[in-house]
């Protein structure tokens, strides 16, 4: 990977991709910023000799495949793929509709797939690349009111864990980012839809959950510049990580959750390990 890289990065229109996008500028790197509408994503990163803005909506798989021939075509190769794109329904599992839940899954998991699968043959071909994913401490530990936002980050653990050992004898690596609360725009109303309160069993914690989310929409303790800052020295060093818990909170989430399941694996381990055959 040569020190001048190009980054090719989705949902660069709002929020962390705009901060990711400039801070790759910034760095002399060079950037194909990709959203649903070019020209926002254009307004919202500012004009640039390095920057390509184009058309991507994730959920669909030529626009993932029309995006990478574009940055090829710019650029001559693609090596850091950043899968930054997606939006948030939140509510208690039995208030979210199957098309909610689906629509969830579909952003966050199979969108950051289709563009994956458009952009590995290119960085096969180069023999190296990085695939860095943003998931979330939702994919390392589930809460309430994230039910489909964590089976969806969850996915893309296993996902990504399991993809790394398929493409790394092409010199291909991975980078899994888990911010906790940073203030992004994924809490406003054009990123977070809430399922409607249809059950009252769950009204009043909807109630109070709803509010306490609006609440913290622009106070959340996370720079997402400074997150934006962190992933591009990430990005360049020999061995970047292949997780990276982004954020204090998100450190405590990571201790919390390994400890978790080491307590849960000896709770039972005798149990656990008597379960072979007798004649094993």
């Amino acid at each position: 990977m040569t020190a001048k890289k190009v980054w090719l990065i989705t949902g660069a229109g709002r929020g962390l991709g705009v901060d990711i996008a400039k801070a790759a500028l910034a760095a002399g790197h060079a950037v194909v910023a990709t959203g649903r509408d070019a020209a926002k994503v254009a307004a919202a990163v500012g004009d640039h000799e390095n920057l390509l803005a184009i058309k991507l909506d994730v959920t669909r798989q030529q626009d993932a495949q029309a995006a990478v021939e574009a940055a090829v075509a710019k650029f001559g190769r693609i090596d850091v793929l950043v899968n930054n794109a997606g939006n948030f329904f939140a509510g208690f599992f039995e208030e979210l509709s199957p098309e909610q839940v689906r629509n969830q899954i579909e952003t966050l998991l199979f969108g950051p797939m289709n563009v994956t699968r458009a952009a590995l043959p290119v960085m096969r071909k180069q023999r190296s690349g990085l695939l860095l994913t943003i998931s979330s401490t939702a994919g390392i530990a589930g809460q309430v009111f994230c039910t489909a936002y964590a089976a969806a980050k969850f996915g893309i653990e296993g996902w990504m864990e399991s993809l790394t050992p398929e493409i790394a004898p092409f010199g291909i690596r991975t980078m899994l980012v888990e911010p906790g609360f940073f203030r992004t725009e994924l809490l406003t109303n054009d990123s977070t839809t809430y399922a409607q309160p249809t059950i009252d069993d769950y009204a009043e914690r909807t109630k109070e959950i709803v509010a306490a989310w609006k609440s913290m929409d622009g106070k959340q303790g996370g720079d997402p510049a400074k997150l934006a800052d962190a992933l591009v020295k990430l990005v360049v060093l020999k061995d970047p990580p292949t997780r990276f818990a982004a954020g204090a909170d998100a450190v405590q989430t990571f201790e919390t959750k390994a400890n978790t399941l080491l307590a849960q694996a000896q709770a039972h381990r005798e149990l656990s390990t008597s379960l072979a055959y007798d004649d094993a």
